[in-house]
C-alpha cells in the first residue's frame, strides 16, 4: 500500500518535465562592459545587475519579471501546500530558548506557535512568572523588523538592543531599563559588525562604528575607517567620545571588549575574517588617560580574552597550537616565552570557553560532536560535563561567581532539549524539552568517514527514517559549506524533518575549509586550496552513489553564502553529478566580490585579483558566474537571494541567474527567487522562512527524475 507521503514524492516527480516546458524566462539585456586583469580581458555584460534595487529602475524591474516567472512555477508544484502545511505544524509550538542569569532576572526567549520572532521574557526564578522584556512581533505589520543582539550593563540594570530592518545588517541600537521594560531617550543608528561593551559602573558603552557612511548606497559600499567610541547615557550619539581610530589603515576593524572587573578595555583589531588572526590592545581605564599598550602586535595568530585576575590575562590562542589552549600572560611581560600554559591543545578542537564558578568550561569538538571538560584556573582538570548523547550542546554561559549554567541539546534526529547544569555537584536537570511532534526512534543518524578525491577521509553526517532501502532511489539533499573556520555540527530544523518524512536522506559533509579540526582544516580549503572543498563535496555525492543512498538523478545540492559559492562551483564543474542544485545568497563573482560592502573582509579566505596574476587566474577558474558555459546540461537550478542582503550583495545570484538562463539550452529549470525585505538570513519573519523552505524542498522533488 502506498503512504499519503509517498504519493506526494511520486507526484511530484511525476510532474516534473511537464512543469519545465512552459517557462518563458525574461530577456535580460546585455551591456558590454570589459574589465583587465594582468592583461587578461574579461567580459561581463550582466555587471549593471550589481545595482542596489533601490537604487536603479532597471535592476527593480529586472527583479520584478523575474521573480514573477518564478513564482508562476513555483505555486503549481504540487508538493508544496503538503510541505508548507506539515512545516507549519511543527512550528505551531512555543519554543523555549536557554535560559541566562543578568542580575536579579533569569533572561529567556520564547517563540510562542506561529509567530514571527521570539518574545524576550525576564523572570525572578526559573518557574517564576515571565514577564515581557522585549516584543519585536509589535514592531512591524508584516514582521521585517527584528531583535538583534542584547548587551545587559553588568548589574542588569539597562540592556542595550539591536533593531534589524529587513534583514540588513545595519543596526539601530536602543537603551531599555529593565526593571520597567521602558526605553530610554538614547539612540545610535548606522551600526554594523559590532557589539556593545558596558564599563564597570554601567552609566555608558564602547561600540565600534565606521566612519562617513554613505547612505545612498550603504547596502553596496564598502566599509572602511572603523573607529571606537564611548557612549554616555543620556547624551546623543553625536557627542560620543573617540576612543580609537587608525585613518593610516581604513580596513582594519576594531573590536572592544571590557574585562569582568571593569578595570581594562580591550581591543582586537583584526584585518579580515577569513584567517581568525588578530592583534589586541588593552587601555588601563583606571588610569586618567592612559595611551593604548600592544599585547600582540601582528597578524600572525587569534586571540580571546576569556577573563583576568588584575594583570594576568587568560587567553584562548592558536599559538603554537592549531587547534586551540588556554594560555595566562602577565601583561607587564607579554612576550610568549613568558607565558603559562593553563590548558593544553587537546586532540579535539577547542571551540568554546565561559568562565562560570570560577571554573574554565571548554568546549571542544570531538569528529564534530560536542564534548565539555570543566578545568580550574590552574589548569587542574574537573571533570567531563555528561551530556545526554552524541550531538550538538550550546549554552555554557554565567558569570564567573555563578554555580549554575544552562545548555540546549540536539541533533538531526533529536529537537533541543534545555538542562541546568550545577557546578558544585555536577549534575544536570532536564528544564525543557521540545514538544515538537518527532519520535527520535523513528530516524536514523550516523557519521561516515568518506575519501575525498586526494585521499583525505573527510566526515559527513546521514540522517533519514528508518526502513529505507539503500537501491540507489532515495531522494537525497547534501549540504555543505566549508569555509572560514566555521564547523557544520549536527542540528534539529523542522525543514530537515519534513524532509526525512517524505522519504528524503539528509546528508551534512565536514568539508575542509570549516572548523571541524582546527587550523589545518581550515587552511587546506582556502586561497590556492578553495578547490579541495569543492573535490570533498564532489566525493561525498560519488560516495552516497557509490553506496547506494541514491543515484545522480536523485541527488540534491544546498548551501548558503559561502556555501553558494559552493554548490555554484560545483553544478559547474560537475553538472552531471547532480540533479538539482539551491545555491543560496551565494559568492558567485570570485573576481569582485571584495568590491562591495563587507567583500574586503574575506580577501584572507579567498585571496584576491589585486593579489597576483596567479591568484587571479586561479579565481577565474572556479568562480561561478566566470565558468558557466553555452549549450551545457546544468541541474535544475533555484538560485536564491535577498534583495536587502548587504553582506553578500544580490548582484552576485543576479548575474548567476541571468548568465545562466542565457546559456543554458535544456529542459531543466534555472531560477531566481528574490525575497524582499530580507537580507543574508537573519531577523526573518516565521511566514516567510516557511514559505522559503517550502519553495525549496517542493522544488527539490519536482526535479528529481526517475
Amino acid at each position: 500500500m502506498t503512504s499519503p507521503v509517498t504519493k506526494i514524492v511520486i507526484t511530484a516527480l511525476m510532474s516534473a518535465s511537464s512543469a519545465a516546458w512552459a517557462l518563458d524566462y525574461p530577456k535580460t539585456k546585455k551591456i558590454p562592459h570589459t574589465d583587465e586583469y594582468y592583461g587578461t580581458k574579461v567580459s561581463d555584460p550582466y555587471q549593471w545587475l550589481e545595482q542596489d534595487i533601490r537604487e536603479s529602475q532597471d535592476v527593480s524591474k529586472w527583479v520584478e519579471s523575474e521573480n514573477k516567472v518564478t513564482r508562476q512555477y513555483l505555486d503549481c508544484l504540487p508538493a508544496r501546500d503538503k510541505i508548507k502545511d506539515r512545516l507549519l505544524e511543527l512550528q505551531d509550538i512555543d519554543r523555549i530558548g536557554t535560559p541566562a542569569r543578568h542580575g536579579k532576572y533569569y533572561i529567556q526567549y520564547v517563540r510562542h506557535a506561529l509567530a514571527n520572532h521570539s518574545v524576550v521574557y525576564k523572570l525572578d526564578s526559573l518557574d517564576g512568572e515571565r514577564k515581557v522584556l522585549f516584543n519585536p512581533n509589535h514592531w512591524s505589520a508584516d514582521g521585517s523588523t527584528a531583535l538583534g543582539s542584547l548587551s545587559f550593563s553588568p548589574n542588569g540594570k539597562y540592556v542595550a538592543y539591536a533593531i534589524q530592518e529587513s534583514g540588513s545588517d545595519w543596526r539601530k541600537w536602543k537603551l531599555r531599563d529593565v526593571e520597567t521594560a521602558t526605553d530610554l531617550p538614547d539612540v545610535l543608528e548606522n551600526l554594523k559588525f559590532t557589539g556593545i561593551e558596558w564599563n564597570h559602573t554601567g552609566d555608558g558603552f564602547y561600540y565600534s562604528q565606521y566612519d562617513n557612511v554613505d547612505q545612498e548606497n550603504k547596502f553596496t559600499s564598502l566599509n572602511n575607517n572603523m573607529k571606537v567610541l564611548f557612549h554616555k547615557l543620556g547624551t546623543a550619539q553625536s557627542d560620543d567620545t573617540l576612543i580609537y581610530s587608525d585613518p593610516d589603515q581604513p580596513e582594519w576593524g576594531f573590536s572592544p571588549q571590557v574585562t569582568d572587573d571593569g578595570r581594562f578595555l580591550i581591543v582586537y583589531i583584526s584585518a579580515g575574517s577569513g584567517g581568525n588572526k588578530c592583534r589586541v590592545m588593552y587601555k588601563d581605564l583606571q588610569k586618567a588617560n592612559s595611551s593604548f599598550v600592544d599585547l600582540i602586535d601582528q597578524f600572525d595568530n587569534d586571540y580571546g580574552l576569556i577573563g583576568n585576575d588584575g594583570e594576568t590575562f587568560y587567553f584562548q590562542t592558536d599559538r603554537d597550537a592549531p587547534r586551540y589552549r588556554i594560555i595566562a600572560m602577565d601583561i607587564n611581560n607579554p612576550a610568549p616565552e613568558n607565558w603559562t600554559e593553563v590548558v593544553p591543545q587537546a586532540k579535539e578542537i577547542l571551540k568554546g570557553i565561559s568562565l562560570v564558578n570560577n571554573q574554565l568550561l571548554c568546549q571542544y569538538l570531538k569528529d564534530v560532536t560536542t564534548l565539555v571538560k570543566i578545568y580550574n584556573l590552574d589548569g587542574s582538570f574537573v571533570r567531563d560535563i555528561e551530556l545526554p548523547g552524541v550531538g550538538s550542546a550550546s549554552g555554557f554561559r554565567g558569570e564567573r561567581d555563578e554555580t549554575e549554567t544552562f545548555y540546549s541539546f540536539y541533533s538531526f534526529n533529536t529537537p533541543p532539549a534545555i538542562y541546568r547544569y550545577d557546578l558544585t555537584t555536577g549534575t544536570s536537570k532536564l528544564i525543557e524539552r521540545s514538544k515538537v511532534n518527532m519520535n527520535p526512534d523513528d530516524f536514523v543518524t550516523k557519521q561516515i568517514f568518506y575519501p575525498s578525491k586526494d585521499g583525505t577521509k573527510v566526515p559527513m553526517f546521514i540522517s533519514y527514517k528508518k526502513g529505507i532501502k539503500l537501491d540507489g532511489q532515495n531522494p537525497t539533499l547534501l549540504y555543505g559549506y566549508g569555509g572560514f573556520n566555521i564547523s557544520l555540527q549536527p542540528t534539529y530544523s523542522p525543514s530537515i524533518q519534513t524532509w526525512m518524512e517524505l522519504g528524503g536522506i539528509y546528508a551534512s559533509a565536514n568539508l575542509r575549509g570549516g572548523g571541524e579540526y582546527g587550523n589545518q582544516w581550515h587552511d587546506a580549503g582556502r586561497k590556492f586550496d578553495k578547490q579541495n572543498v569543492f573535490d570533498d563535496f564532489c566525493s561525498a555525492a560519488e560516495y552516497l552513489i557509490e553506496q547506494k543512498y541514491t543515484s545522480s538523478n536523485k541527488l540534491a545540492i544546498r548551501g548558503g553564502s559561502n556555501g553558494g559559492l559552493l554548490v555554484g562551483a560545483c553544478m559547474t564543474q560537475r553538472p552531471e553529478l547532480f540533479a538539482v542544485a539551491i545555491p543560496e545568497v551565494g559568492v558567485m563573482d570570485m573576481l569582485r566580490y571584495d568590491s562591495f560592502t563587507a567583500g574586503r573582509f574575506w580577501v584572507e579566505e579567498y585571496g584576491s585579483v589585486n593579489d597576483s596574476k596567479e591568484m587571479f587566474q586561479y579565481l577565474l577558474g572556479y568562480s561561478p558566474y566566470h565558468n558557466l558555459k553555452p549549450n551545457m546540461n546544468y541541474p535544475a537550478t533555484l538560485v536564491a537571494t535577498a534583495d536587502t542582503d548587504d553582506r553578500v550583495v544580490p548582484g552576485h545570484s543576479f548575474k548567476f541567474a541571468a548568465r545562466l538562463q542565457e546559456v543554458y539550452k535544456g529542459d531543466n529549470p534555472v531560477l531566481i527567487r528574490i525575497q524582499s525585505k530580507a537580507g543574508h538570513g537573519s531577523g526573518k519573519p516565521i511566514g516567510v522562512w516557511i514559505d522559503e523552505q517550502a519553495d525549496m524542498y517542493a522544488f527539490i522533488l519536482n526535479n528529481l527524475k526517475n
